[in-house]
């Protein structure tokens, strides 16, 4: 059952989407060569103890999970495209980071994800990065009242696709509100004029997950979290909290 929002609760949302903004933005500015993911999970926190907001992540455990997620940042490294865990891991020259974040105020969730390179980038990396952008970019310009999830689907896959990049069968992006997931499911990747209409009201998380290699295979990594590329190429994602409005498209996570 998708849930409408009022404008009243788009607003909400888009408070808890701007302190997910500035944690996002907290941990970029702090990602550097020889920083540990853990420093970088701490550095949110903060963020979001100052603000007054809690985590949708920190122990969260839907059903494929052993455990409850221990961290408030997913932070996937190089071949890890999602859900990594953060540990003592120490960012080294030329790693490419995909940080993947929520936050709930007043009862509200925002979900979002940047990637980026620390150190000195690998140019096949910053191709890889900005065209997880482009997608995410695809996505919300379709994200308009009267389009069909299928038509933010073919639009994110037609941006991957055409670069040669693989994309993670099974997953992809999902309504928001009181939960940080609820229906609908916004695939990857799908064809246009399909599936649910969009209407005024609908807030989505858009987050295009793309696999260098060009293959769409992944494995669980021990942890039973982190998902990684079958062939050890690196991966990125890009994600939005976006809300479906008469006026077009408001990313409530924007980062300015």
């Amino acid at each position: 059952m998708v849930e409408l929002k009022t404008n009243t609760s788009i607003d909400a949302m888009h408070a808890a989407g701007q302190v997910l903004a500035r944690a996002l933005t907290a941990v970029r500015q702090a990602a550097d060569v020889g920083v540990s993911l853990l420093e970088l999970d701490e550095v949110a926190r903060g963020v979001l103890r100052e603000a007054g907001a809690d985590s949708p992540f920190l122990g969260y455990r839907p059903s494929f999970a052993p455990t409850p997620f221990p961290a408030v940042i997913c932070a996937s490294v190089n071949d890890a495209i999602v859900h990594g865990i953060p540990t003592a891991y120490r960012l080294r020259d030329g790693d490419l980071v995909s940080i993947d974040c929520g936050a709930r105020l007043d009862g509200w969730a925002s979900d979002s994800a940047i990637s980026f390179t620390v150190g000195r980038p690998r140019p096949a990396d910053v191709r890889l990065i900005e065209t997880a952008e482009r997608a995410l970019a695809a996505g919300i310009e379709a994200a308009v009242v009267g389009n069909r999830i299928g038509d933010i689907a073919h639009a994110i896959g037609t941006v991957c696709r055409g670069a040669g990049y693989g994309i993670p069968d099974g997953f992809g992006g999902h309504g928001i509100g009181r939960q940080m997931h609820e229906d609908p499911s916004v695939p990857n990747e799908g064809r246009p004029h399909r599936g649910m209409r969009l209407r005024h009201g609908m807030v989505l998380a858009i987050e295009p997950m793309l696999i260098a290699g060009g293959t769409d295979g992944y494995h669980a990594a021990p942890d039973g979290w982190t998902l990684k590329t079958n062939d050890g190429s690196r991966a990125a994602h890009a994600e939005h909290t976006v809300a479906i409005t008469e006026d077009g498209p408001r990313v409530l996570t924007d980062r300015g």
